[in-house]
């Protein structure tokens, strides 16, 4: 078995996390300036020298600093000399993500991937937009549109619209306010920068899972500090993740530990005008997730900012000071409280409001599953910088990561958008311009004109080479040829029958209540 990690002490007494119990979830709460970057860090760090993967949204911009070895202090050498701890200063195995590609790794999924929920619920649609949207993926799988992009969406959206007439009897009304609401939504969120995360090549969640050549597991961090700018994208995506990870990741059962624990910063941004069936479900895939042997640790400044049902999951609590200067903040500190395990030696109540920087009541899960007494402990320091990596540190992480070069490059192959404006895989640049090429699968359908000068067989011969080795569009863009299709026909099937139907996400599924 796995030896407990060491989170925080006081005095000789030591309160360690048991990795076998880490999947059990957690909680990491307080006032700002009062730790919780540090305890996330110390937290991290620990599961990744014992080989677990970590993965953590960097709101702040601090968190980078896993990435570097830490340095001594007067303050740091104080507090490692009253806990009677050694310093151990080393870097982390860091890997780089951006939604933006700006600061990391690009990160992109397809907008058939993130499904109708999701999407309806990032732009904020009322019950009968989000059920026209709904019928927009509907009909793009009924007839073979893979929907990859914004502009596919978009395209397909407009498709919807001015053929709503011939949709509705088979699919329902199709109002054309609904669809002008759709694309106002669609044309906000791609002017926030959404356009750069939907697309491929989509995020493997294998590489979130690595480690390195001495066995410790790699930290991936997300650069959230411009993707927080637009809550919404930033919560919807991440919840996302975890959807993914649920239905990509065999069932484990109990592992001696995690093999993968995902820290979700900013918490209350999951919550936050989420409808009670998202609330329910996020709930569910929280208790589920544990069995496929992944760890979820929510971070936020108020335990009221997580909803009971999703609060009484969480197992492991590091509580550190609030501030009660209002009656909500009072009733935060009650709460906060009363979930903890009582200690009799003092008022965990009290305690919450007194507590020093670096100082946390702290719960973990004991041996046999049950929450240990609380403990007022100080969080020991993590061996990493206490601060980010300069610009130039963090670009050698990057361009020194295995997985550079494979997720910087954009692809455009021939989705929806092609086949109903009439482009070839690659022309997708003006999205939103031109008119649809009539209903779904026409323009997919029409003969290719011959080419002029070429002759009789210079024409064919070029038509004939691009039906069996496919060709390139202006932007890099494949569209596969007789050969590429006869060798990838098993999994062109499966993408187009059986991937719609489960490569959704399990919010997409769980939350449509169906699969399709």
């Amino acid at each position: 078995m796995t030896a407990p990690l060491l989170i925080a002490k006081r005095d000789d007494t030591a309160l360690e996390l048991l990795p076998a119990l880490a999947n059990r979830h957690g909680l990491i709460t307080g006032a700002t300036g009062t730790g919780k970057t540090v305890t996330l860090q110390r937290m991290a760090e620990a599961f990744s020298r014992i080989g677990v993967p970590v993965f953590m949204a960097d709101v702040k911009g601090d968190l980078s600093g896993i990435g570097a070895g830490g340095s001594a202090s007067p303050k740091l050498s104080a507090r490692l000399d009253q806990l009677g701890l050694e310093p151990a200063f080393a870097a982390s195995p860091a890997v780089f993500w951006d939604v933006y590609g700006e600061a990391g790794h690009p990160v992109r999924a397809t907008v058939s991937d993130m499904g109708p929920l999701l999407l309806g619920r990032l732009l904020n649609l009322n019950e009968v937009q989000a059920g026209v949207l709904q019928l927009v993926f509907k009909i793009a799988d009924d007839n073979g549109l893979l929907l990859l992009d914004l502009k596919d969406l978009r395209a397909m959206v407009q498709h919807v619209g001015d053929h709503a007439k011939e949709f509705t009897t088979e699919y329902g009304n199709i109002s054309a306010a609904s669809v002008g609401a759709i694309q106002r939504g669609l044309l906000t969120l791609e002017q926030q920068g959404a356009d750069r995360f939907f697309g491929e090549p989509m995020l493997d969640i294998a590489d979130l899972m690595q480690t390195d050549g001495e066995g410790r597991g790699v930290v991936n961090v997300l650069a959230a500090d411009k993707l927080y700018q637009s809550p919404k994208l930033y919560a919807t995506f991440l919840l996302w993740l975890l959807a993914e990870l649920f239905e990509q990741l065999p069932e484990a059962g109990d592992l001696d530990q995690p093999k993968l624990v995902f820290f979700f910063d900013e918490a209350h941004l999951l919550f936050n005008d989420a409808p009670p069936a998202l609330v329910e479900k996020v709930e569910q895939v929280v208790r589920l997730i544990r069995s496929k042997g992944v760890g979820v640790y929510f971070v936020t400044q108020n335990p009221l900012d997580i909803p009971e049902t999703v609060l009484g999951q969480l197992g492991n609590r590091v509580q550190h000071a609030l501030r009660a200067f209002t009656p909500r903040d009072q009733k935060a500190v009650k709460v906060a409280a009363e979930t903890l395990r009582a200690n009799p030696a003092f008022s965990a109540e009290a305690a919450i409001t007194e507590l020093g920087v670096g100082e946390a009541l702290v719960s973990f899960l004991d041996a046999r599953g049950t929450p240990s007494v609380v403990e007022r402990a100080f969080i020991a320091p993590p061996g990493c910088r206490l601060g980010p990596l300069t610009p130039a540190e963090r670009r050698a992480l990057i361009e020194g990561s295995v997985l550079f070069g494979h997720y910087e490059a954009a692809e455009d192959r021939e989705s929806a958008y092609e086949k109903l404006r009439g482009q070839p895989a690659g022309n997708g640049g003006a999205a939103g311009r031109g008119t649809p090429a009539g209903p779904a699968g026409d323009a997919a359908t029409a003969p290719q004109q011959e080419e002029d000068g070429g002759g009789m067989f210079g024409g064919l011969g070029g038509a004939l080479s691009e039906i069996l080795f496919g060709s390139t569009g202006p932007r890099g863009g494949r569209r596969d040829g007789v050969v590429q299709t006869a060798t990838k026909s098993m999994a062109r099937t499966m993408a187009n029958e059986v991937g719609r139907q489960v490569l959704r996400g399990v919010l997409g599924s769980i939350l449509g209540g169906r699969r399709r």
